[in-house]
């Protein structure tokens, strides 16, 4: 008897030991917003100090900052099945926002967490057409979204809310959290529509800059010289492109009258200054620029308030030790820089994302990584923190090792880039290319226009001077087509690029690739 009862106790004392030793998988949060400049984060120190964001640095220093955190297609709806698939595009399906719907039977990193007992939800912007696959509860906005009083779909019931759609979201994603079955790891996606076009702010935050003037960038009047035809065809400008709700003298839809009451009381003393100015050229293109960075960052204002509502919730729930937060973009976007907004470009506003990440336990508060990743790398990473296989098909890294504080010996030095998109919405030519820590190769093809351009960014930060005629640059060219070369084999990127995928009629054929031409000046 005391033999049996001697062995019990050492199964037991075993038992709790393994159980001690065996580690948690840790809860998952990311919070993704829609073309959040990392100009418009204070963490990141841009010169025009466009504003302060308290709840993102407040994670900043709690975490790692990314200085160099790059999107594989700089547009919405890419971007996102990027981040679900760890694929490219050109692999998972979803290429362009015109034609593309996303194939929710592909193997997602939430179905893998889902399968491997995380319980999991996807609340606020989706923008992949099909319903959400591999989640336990889903709550979304149809398409882009609107910013007030937003129509969702909850679980594929239409359903409408009231209030600012920022605030709607984080309600939800606290509601959801409140809710979920404690017994569980959770994964947790809220994603915002803001600070996507065309920036409607919430109300408390009208006037929250006390009409400052900002700084303007010093590209604003890039006069597109020494590059190709592309950046001078765009239709992304603030000259020219701008519209009247862009520059809120058309109100944003769907607001209730009380709304529309203190939206007017903000902006049409304001506007009737404007009509009375008559403003034409460089003035005309200043006035826009100051109105769009009071619109943009009073939008950023709002998702900074969230973010700082979720960690708030996640610490006084006991939580914050064993979850790992995420706060991400889809991409980049200009803020004046060229004379542009938008986003699409293979250029360093538009290609560089926001990255910040708290892993307690893993992450040393307030370190910083300039090292080549990726919003590739995200579904990897998330299944590794998670003790979960990451299948072969995916082509990112796990970031924790750098997260950890070391880098991989072989961790990327290079990283391949593609747009698709054309003509429409913005005339931004098809292009693809490599980047590295230094200089960026581009090759724009599918049109009549099909040319290459070079840059070196430690020479030329703006990328305002093509260099790929420049003799001084004929071994780094070399050297810069073959890594572009091995990057396309790499990722097993078609030669032939089906028409479609440039939103183009189906009998127009386009090659990828081929034979290159010349540096010629269009």
């Amino acid at each position: 008897m005391n033999s049996l009862l001697l062995l019990t106790g050492l199964a037991v004392a075993g038992a709790l030991t393994a159980s001690a030793a065996a580690p948690r998988q840790p809860n998952i949060v990311l919070i993704f917003s829609d073309d959040h400049a990392y100009q418009a984060i204070s963490a990141y120190g841009d010169a025009r100090r466009l504003l302060e964001t308290p709840h993102l640095d407040r994670l900043a220093k709690s975490g790692m900052r990314f200085d160099r955190a790059l999107v594989p297609n700089s547009i919405c709806g890419p971007s996102r099945a990027v981040v679900l698939t760890g694929k490219y595009n050109h692999l998972n399906g979803f290429v362009n926002n015109s034609n593309s719907r996303f194939d929710g039977s592909q193997v997602t990193f939430p179905k893998l967490l889902q399968k491997a007992g995380y319980q999991t939800a996807v609340i606020g912007k989706w923008h992949l057409v099909s319903d959400p696959t591999g989640f336990d509860f889903w709550q979304i906005l149809p398409g882009q979204g609107i910013y007030y009083n937003p129509p969702m779909i909850r679980m594929g019931e239409q359903v409408k809310m009231e209030g600012y759609t920022t605030d709607v979201i984080t309600d939800l994603s606290i509601e959801w959290l409140r809710k979920r079955d404690k017994s569980k790891p959770f994964l947790l996606l809220s994603q915002h529509k803001a600070p996507h076009r065309e920036w409607a702010p919430a109300l408390r935050h009208l006037g929250a800059d006390g009409d400052r003037v900002y700084p303007e960038p010093e590209t604003l009047f890039d006069d597109y010289a020494n590059r190709g035809i592309a950046v001078r065809d765009q239709d992304m400008s603030l000259e020219k492109t701008f519209t009247p709700r862009d520059a809120k003298l058309d109100p944003p839809p769907n607001l209730t009258p009380e709304q529309r009451k203190a939206w007017d009381a903000y902006y049409e003393p304001r506007n009737a200054k404007f009509r009375a100015a008559n403003l034409s050229g460089r003035d005309l293109v200043r006035w826009r620029y100051q109105r769009y960075m009071h619109d943009y960052t009073g939008t950023v204002r709002a998702v900074d308030e969230s973010v700082g509502r979720v960690l708030d919730y996640l610490e006084k729930e006991g939580l914050a030790e064993n979850t790992i937060v995420v706060y991400s973009s889809d991409q980049g976007f200009f803020l004046g820089e060229h004379g542009w907004f938008d986003k699409r470009w293979i250029f360093e506003e538009s290609l560089r994302t926001p990255l910040l990440v708290r892993w307690p336990g893993v992450t040393r508060g307030g370190s910083v990584s300039k090292d080549l990743v990726s919003t590739l790398d995200f579904a990897e990473t998330f299944l590794d923190a998670a003790g979960v296989a990451i299948p072969a098909e995916m082509q990112g890294h796990s970031l924790r090792p750098i997260l950890a504080g070391r880098r991989p010996a072989d961790w990327r030095t290079s990283f391949y880039y593609q747009y698709f998109e054309w003509p429409a919405p913005h005339r931004v030519r098809p292009h693809y290319g490599v980047v590295t820590d230094r200089y960026k190769l581009v090759h724009f093809f599918g049109t009549a226009d099909d040319y290459w351009e070079l840059y070196d960014r430690e020479k030329d930060p703006h990328e305002l001077r093509n260099v790929l005629g420049d003799p001084a640059y004929a071994t780094t060219r070399s050297e810069l087509e073959r890594e572009l070369a091995r990057l396309r084999r790499e990722l097993k990127v078609p030669e032939q690029i089906p028409p479609h995928w440039l939103g183009r009629q189906a009998g127009d054929q386009t090659k990828q690739g081929g034979k290159k031409k010349q540096a010629k000046q269009k």
